[in-house]
């Protein structure tokens, strides 16, 4: 459904199924954003977003985690991971593109 939304919006969306090839489209292609979630097989979103946030060629690709993890300590790992944003699932749509759009701006 996410994917639909942001099409619909105009955005151009890549979606991988797992960390690794995540982080490999991220380091080909240089997106605008990510929206990582934290539970992702072979490499967890923290870590794409630590491997990114810390290397200077991509440290300015803004991240949002999107995730079903609702612990205080989750969120603080995702902000020391280098995320720009955490909205926990289930999200308002609406809520969501705001933060896109409040972060594309920046």
């Amino acid at each position: 459904m996410l994917f639909a939304r942001l099409n619909s919006q105009g955005f151009e969306v890549k979606v991988e199924a797992n960390g690794m090839s995540g982080l490999k489209t991220a380091r080909a292609w240089k997106p605008d954003l990510m929206i990582l979630d934290i539970m992702l097989p072979e490499m967890d979103g923290y870590k794409v977003a630590r491997l990114l946030k810390f290397d200077e060629v991509y440290k300015n690709i803004p991240i949002i985690m999107l995730t079903a993890r609702t612990q205080d300590t989750d969120r603080q790992k995702g902000k020391e991971a280098g995320a720009d944003a955490y909205i926990t699932k289930p999200y308002e749509p609406e809520e969501l593109m705001a933060k896109i759009k409040e972060l594309l701006k920046g």
